[in-house]
Formats: C-alpha cells, structure tokens, sequence
C-alpha cells in the first residue's frame, strides 16, 4: 500500500483561509490598473457618448431633447392655463386652497361646581387661615369635575341647540337627532339580555376592529353592515371618517375568535318602556329606536341661545366646533383665571367670608377681617411682636418664638407668647396663611382728622394679655385645615382643600 507523502511546502496562514469561491480566489487583472479618480481618461466615456446616452434616456421617457426646448424664460412666461394643461394634475392657487374650519362665536364662561364650592368654604370657615383667590381658581379649573361650563351665543349668531335638560348641545340638530337615543335610552326604556338559539352556519374568519378589540361579526354575516355602521356612530363618528374608520378593520381567522363571536351574538337585549301606562317590548334595538323617534323625540330637541352643562359633559361633546370653542377658553382661563376669581369673590362674600389684597395687590379670602393696629396702644409683649413681624414679614410661628424667646424659653413665656399671638390672629391685627407664615395687615393712608381726641378715638384698646385664650407655639398646634400643604400666593396643591 503507497502512502502519499506531505507537501514540502509550509501551509498557508490560517488568516488567508476565506473559504470563497475558486472564480473569487483567482487573481483578477481587469480592473488592476484603476486608480480612482486619478485613472487615465480611457476608462471615462467620451462627452458625445455621454450626450447619446442622455438623449435616448429622454426619447424612451417621451421627453424632448434639451436642444428643442423652449428657452427658459419663455416657459416661465406662459399662461397658466397652459400650465395646467401641460401638467397631469391639476394647478391648485391660494385662492382655491381650503380653509380651516370655522369655529362657531360662543361665550363661555366656567362656574364653580356647586357641592365643590360648598365644601371648601365649609373648610375656610373652620378655619383662621386666608387664601389665594388665584390659587383657589386654579384648583377649581384642574377637575373637570369641579366647574360647570355657561355656553351664550350672541344675537348677531344663530341659536344652538340642547337635547332636553341634559349636557348634550351642539350647532347640528340633525347630528343631535341621530345620538339621541344612545344617550337617553336608559330614561325611556329599560334593558334585559337574553340568550337565542346558536348562530348557525359555517365561519372561518371574523372582522374584528384594532383599536378596542372589538368582534364585529364575519364579513358575510347578514348583521355585519348595520353592526359596524352602528360601532361606528357610537364610538368613532367624532373623531374621524367612516372611510378611515373602515382601513381600521382587520380580518381574524381564528377559530377561538370564532366561536367567541358567536357566543356574544346569542345575547339578545329587550327594551321595555318606562314612561307609558301600558309598556311595550321591543326585541331589538332598531326598534326601540324607531319607537324613540316617534314617541319622543320630536319635543326633546329644544333652540336655545344659552345653556350650562357639566364639565365632565364639555369635554365628550360630540360636536367637535363647541369642543374646540370650549377647549380654548379653558386654556385662556387656566392661564388667567380672572373670571373663575370674580366668581368666587362674589360666592364667598354671600358665604360670609371676606376678601382682601395682599402682597402686592394679590387676592386673598379669610374667615377673619384684617384689622390694622396701633402699636402705641397695646401692651409691652403684643408691640414686641408687632416689631418683629414688620422687620421679618412672613415668619412661621417657631421662627417667631425663636426670635423672641430663644431656642430654651421657659414654659410660662411660651405659653404668654402664644396667648398673645392667638389674639392677634383672631381679631384680624394678624394675618395667618395656610402656609403657616404670619404677616401684618396693609395699613391704609390716613385723612387728616380735625382733632386729636377724633383720631385717638379711632385706636383700639387691646385687653391684658393675660386674659387671652392660651395655646401652645409649636407649630403643630398652629391653625390649619385638615390638609396642610405647602402653598405659595402663585399655586395651590391638590391636597390643601379637598372639593
């Protein structure tokens, strides 16, 4: 048996192992001399070969040659008509460009929510705090939950129209005629859901829309078009076309989709009347519908110039100009809230609450009326605060006592301080906020008086201090609402009031 021997040769370097092809590993010569853009010029084409080959490129797209164009200035100048002719589509101008969507002329204006109103003045009531009106304004807009919306159309616009007594308005009385039933059925009629026979036939695939997941039925089905011309009117007509709403359904062949199909398509809904001596039944919702618009609808639809609604209400509005109407005054007034703030003032004045500027003009409500004082006119330890107060405005309680007392005053001088100190706050010489820091009334510019005894008449007389009521310096024991938060004239968090 011959053995064949190894070659004497070293074996090739593991890194020229490319496993390629053999056309590839051969060494090719064609293109050795190319040096890029420094190559010599017969690798280019020559111009007339160059130009040939751009002019038949034009001849096979139907285009003439740059040689029998019209000059440039001479194709600029043509008519437009000519323009359009010699294009394929059509020459759209400014003039015949659409124009954005009118929004109707509405005055809307945003009311504090009863029940909420109610509760925050029961908590500033209760309390000896005072409040920024702005921030109390702002807390309202936050919640649509909070305010109630007034909608007025002016004389020189046509009235809109409101579906009963109900939050459901809008310009198209036809739109509102067609979602009459869906919003008022539970007040005319009352709903049972039965179980009908399995739905027969073969299926192999169910339509089925992207968004909710919905099962609309198979496209074959004999309820499949009013099913989704019905989905689509309750759940997608504000918001877009039925054409776009059509590129949203998607066909499922799943046999579990199936079949889950058909177990919601043996429910059956009854509608019974509400509001008739003798009630019917009806064994579909068509028909309970037609009864609907014969019955009832025709003296629901009412002409108003002005309504009010709920905010909750203003923000499903299925008419999209009123939304849009409403939307942009919220903005305005949630940056300004300067009628939401005349609202309230007048609300809390009703309620027996007071108003008064503050730090720089800013609005404020109390349960207390600011009272300036006479500090010659009261005794030692009541003038030492009202100094400090007016050298350190907007100091918290401990700051005071820290000031006045130092860090280890002893108990009998707390007690006096905070005496003193919950006298002031309660007749109105001091102003205490819901932050916890105290300030002093604005002082008033004084007429001349015609007499000195006039003048003096005019101070009160502030009583011993030992017959004040006695309560602690720490600042927990400082009066607060059930939420205390921390509050600043500009903002006022979610917590400090609950509405």
């Amino acid at each position: 048996m011959s053995t064949v021997s190894a070659p004497t040769e070293h074996p090739p370097d593991l890194i020229d192992l490319r496993f390629l092809p053999a056309w590839v590993k051969q060494e090719s010569t064609r293109y050795s001399d190319f040096e890029g853009e420094d190559a010599p010029d017969q690798f280019r084409p020559p111009r007339e070969q160059q130009h040939r080959v751009h002019q038949r490129r034009g001849e096979r797209r139907g285009k003439p040659r740059r040689d029998e164009r019209a000059p440039r200035r001479e194709r600029r100048d043509r008519p437009v008509a000519q323009r359009e002719q010699r294009n394929d589509r059509p020459f759209v101008t400014r003039e015949h460009r659409a124009e954005p969507e009118k929004l109707p002329e509405l005055t809307v204006a945003f009311l504090p929510q009863t029940s909420a109103f109610e509760n925050v003045a029961a908590q500033i009531k209760n309390a000896t705090a005072a409040f920024s009106l702005y921030a109390l304004a702002r807390l309202f807009l936050q919640k649509p939950e909070r305010y109630r919306v007034r909608l007025t159309a002016p004389e020189t616009q046509p009235a809109f129209f409101r579906l009963s007594e109900s939050s459901v308005i809008g310009g198209d009385r036809a739109a509102l005629e067609a979602s009459a039933f869906r919003l008022l059925r539970q007040e005319y009629y009352q709903s049972e859901v039965t179980l009908s026979d399995p739905v027969k036939g073969n299926f192999s695939s169910v339509a089925r829309e992207r968004s909710t997941g919905t099962l609309l039925g198979p496209t074959n089905h004999h309820e499949y078009q009013p099913q989704l011309r019905r989905f689509y009117e309750q759940r997608f007509s504000r918001r877009m076309s039925f054409p776009d709403f059509q590129r949203q359904i998607e066909i499922v062949s799943d046999p579990a989709l199936v079949e889950q199909w058909k177990e919601e398509a043996r429910k059956v809904t009854k509608f019974t009347t509400r509001r008739e001596q003798a009630p019917q039944t009806f064994h579909s919702e068509q028909e309970a519908e037609r009864h609907f618009r014969e019955k009832h609808l025709p003296g629901l639809v009412l002409e108003t110039r002005e309504a009010e609604i709920d905010g909750v209400s203003s923000r499903q509005l299925r008419d999209r100009g009123f939304a849009r109407v409403i939307e942009n005054a919220w903005a305005a007034e949630e940056r300004s809230p300067s009628k939401m703030m005349q609202e309230l003032s007048g609300r809390f004045r009703a309620a027996g609450l007071h108003i008064f500027r503050h730090r720089k003009g800013m609005l404020f409500v109390s349960p207390i009326r600011p009272k300036p004082i006479e500090e010659s006119s009261v005794s030692d330890s009541v003038r030492t605060i009202l100094e400090t107060m007016k050298t350190s405005p907007r100091i918290t309680r401990k700051e005071l006592a820290t000031k006045l007392l130092g860090e280890s005053g002893n108990e009998d001088a707390r007690m006096k301080l905070a005496s003193d100190l919950r006298w002031l706050v309660r007749e109105g010489h001091v102003l205490e906020f819901n932050d916890g820091s105290l300030d002093l009334p604005r002082v008033k510019a004084k007429e001349p008086s015609s007499s000195p005894a006039e003048a003096n008449a005019t101070v009160e007389k502030v009583p011993a201090s030992g017959t004040n009521p006695v309560i602690e310096t720490s600042p927990a024991a400082a009066p607060e609402l059930p939420h205390p938060v921390d509050y600043s004239p500009t903002t006022l968090s979610e917590g400090s009031i609950p509405v």
